[in-house]
Order: C-alpha cells, then sequence, then structure tokens
C-alpha cells in the first residue's frame, strides 16, 4: 500500500500521466471499446506511435513507456529521496502547527465564503453537513434542525447554459424530496450555486426567504 501510494504521488507530481506524457487515454480507450485487455494494448500503442511520431520522439510505444518508468524511478530515488533528506524535525513540528491553526483557520474561512458558508449565515441558524446516506436516499446536502423536524438542502452546482433546465432538475428530485419531508416533517430546498467572476453565487436568492418561512412554519409560527 505505501508502495502504491508513492507511485502514485510522484507520477502525479511530475505529471507522469498527463496528456502530454501518455496521450488522452480516456478518449482513446473509449473509442477503441475493448473487449479484452489486448485489444487495448494493442490500440494504445497504435495511438501512442502516432503520437510520438507527432513529438518528435523516435522511440517505440514499448520503450517509451520503459523511459517513463525510469524517469518515476530517478524522481522518487534521487529527488525525493533527497527532499526527505533535507526535513528537519523542526519542519515536522512547525508543519503539524500551521496544519491545526494556520490551515484550519485559512479552511474556516474558504467554508464560510462558500454557498453553505453564506447559507448559515443570512439564514441565522445551523446549518449541518448531511449523513451519507441521506444524500443517497434523498438527495440531501445538509440540514437544518427545528426542533424534532428537519429541514434539507441541496446545493446544485450549474452554468449558464443550464439554467433554462433547472425546472427539470426540481421535477426529478421532487419524488426524493417528497420522501425527506414525509419523515422528517420539513420541506428540501434546492440552491442553485452559478459561478460568476470566479465566486460562487446563489442563483435564485429568493430560496433564502423560503427557507426562513418553513422554519417559522416547523416552529409553530405563521
Amino acid at each position: 500500500m505505501a508502495k502504491e501510494w508513492i507511485l502514485n504521488m510522484a507520477t502525479n507530481r511530475w505529471g507522469l500521466n498527463k496528456k502530454n506524457s501518455v496521450g488522452p487515454v480516456s478518449q482513446w480507450i473509449r473509442e477503441c471499446s475493448p473487449k479484452t485487455i489486448k485489444d487495448w494494448e494493442q490500440f494504445y500503442y497504435r495511438k501512442l506511435a502516432d503520437f510520438l511520431k507527432s513529438k518528435g520522439i523516435s522511440l517505440s510505444p514499448k520503450e517509451y513507456l520503459e523511459d517513463l518508468g525510469r524517469k518515476l524511478y530517478v524522481k522518487i530515488t534521487e529527488v525525493i529521496q533527497a527532499e526527505i533528506e533535507e526535513v528537519t524535525e523542526e519542519d515536522c513540528i512547525q508543519y503539524i502547527y500551521n496544519l491545526v491553526i494556520n490551515r484550519t483557520y485559512d479552511g474556516y474561512l474558504t467554508e464560510i465564503r462558500t454557498i453553505y458558508g453564506r447559507l448559515q449565515r443570512d439564514l441565522g441558524v445551523e446549518i449541518k453537513p448531511a449523513p451519507d446516506k441521506w444524500d443517497r436516499l434523498y438527495n440531501v446536502d445538509f440540514y437544518i434542525q427545528v426542533d424534532d423536524k428537519y429541514i434539507g438542502l441541496q446545493i446544485k452546482p450549474i452554468t449558464y447554459e443550464q439554467t433554462p433546465e433547472i425546472y427539470k432538475w426540481k421535477e426529478w428530485l421532487s419524488k426524493t424530496h417528497k420522501k425527506f419531508e414525509e419523515k422528517f416533517g420539513g420541506k428540501v430546498f434546492i440552491v442553485f450555486s452559478i459561478k460568476k467572476d470566479n465566486k460562487k453565487e446563489i442563483y435564485n436568492p429568493e430560496v433564502i426567504e423560503e427557507i426562513k418561512k418553513e422554519i417559522e412554519r416547523l416552529k409553530g409560527g405563521k
């Protein structure tokens, strides 16, 4: 397991599994639709041969993959090994401190800038992540507890091109959300998240008032 982790980490770090190194393998295997692994191997080697030729690399596919493997070996046994030897006890102490203090705080600030964080701020109530089984059974990401009842929230990322299809999602999800309401007493609200100027925004902000009304209803208010 440890060996696999090291190999995976180093491969990702130096991009040896990227399109630029091994070609668009996900696309190629769909083109191939192989019935056996041998079908895929032969197809991949043909594609890789053309790929190498286009890059001016005069190695055979097998030689090229072996070369990538040797490059990975050098990165692990030379570069990573040298980096490990530079790590001091003080580095480790500072890392743990930064992990639990600085990074946790930074993560908290990031969290409150998310849709979830904005909802919690605007609603003024505690919002909790839903249990995994609620996601599977009811399509609910978060919940608000009101006495012995629960309101469900689902955050649905969309693009501007998808906005005309919002009603389709509402219709598709309505059955599972109805089951949630029957079991827990509160409605489920879909919060559509959209990116604008590289920031997440709530596409349907009116949902906040709807959630507030549901909270009041469950509390026995108007």
